[in-house]
């Protein structure tokens, strides 16, 4: 009866052992599972860290990146200032000489006009009135201010000298360049040396005559020989050289005003 019932329990015991087994194996399944899926997650975890480490970086060069367009973009914008002042200031300097321009325009024709009305009953071969280059040319020939060779006005043409003194003074604000013109033809005397010396000889006597005896303002007057450097015509003709025998008295704005202009001051 005892064997009996001890071969029971050792039955018992040996069905448990063998759940035990079971449940041990079922046991080791599921860890060996475990074990795999926290693998899985740590290698997840591994490419999310890198993920971030990467972010990071990527969000670093951006915030630097920024920071570099942030310096540019105040360096352009102080850029566009200066280049938008500087634009400004060309722009009202470009205005001013064109009011400038428009000023001495609309004073040149005042002058010209003046000039022709003052001077209608006198030969045109004698003496012409235009603009060129911006600014009023009166040419008088040397046939109507001299005698030939001489630098001594005719009284003849004083009358003329005083017509133009007039509208001179009239406009007080030019100045007044006086040039003797000559042609080729070779001079030497016991008071002049050569044309250079007879064509100053000679604008200086029509300076001095415009002062003197016309209250021209000598402030205002140059007075300078050219020879027979600037012809009109070729001196190969008679008509040639006549053309080229002349005072140029040249009406210029004031020109220390002018340069102040253009330099936008």
């Amino acid at each position: 009866g005892q064997l009996s019932q001890a071969n029971q329990t050792i039955d018992e015991l040996k069905s448990k052992l063998m759940e035990c087994e079971t449940k041990r194996g079922s046991f080791q399944t599921q860890v060996t599972a475990k074990s795999s899926e926290l693998e899985s997650e740590r290698m997840k975890n591994r490419t999310l860290q890198e993920q971030i480490e990467l972010l990071k970086s990527t969000n670093t060069n951006l915030l630097e990146r920024l920071a570099d367009l942030s310096v540019v973009s105040r360096e352009g914008a102080e850029s566009i200032r200066k280049s938008l002042e500087t634009l400004d200031k060309q722009t009202k300097m470009v205005n001013d000489l064109n009011q400038g321009i428009q000023r001495r325009d609309s004073v040149n024709l005042a002058l010209v006009m003046n000039l022709k009305r003052s001077l209608a009953d006198v030969n045109d071969q004698d003496i012409q009135v235009e603009v060129k280059k911006g600014v009023v040319y009166i040419s008088i020939s040397d046939k109507l201010l001299f005698k030939s060779g001489s630098a001594i006005i005719n009284k003849s043409a004083e009358s003329v000298v005083e017509k133009i003194a007039t509208v001179l003074n009239d406009h007080s604000e030019l100045d007044i360049l006086v040039e003797g013109h000559t042609d080729n033809v070779p001079i030497a005397t016991d008071c002049i040396k050569d044309n250079w010396d007879l064509s100053a000889h000679r604008s200086t006597a029509v300076v001095r005559m415009l002062q003197k005896k016309y209250n021209v303002s000598p402030e205002r007057m140059t007075a300078g020989g050219r020879g027979e450097y600037i012809p009109k015509a070729s001196n190969d003709t008679n008509e040639g050289r006549a053309q080229n025998r002349r005072t140029e008295i040249i009406v210029l704005p004031d020109l220390e005003q002018f340069f102040k202009l253009s330099a936008g001051q």
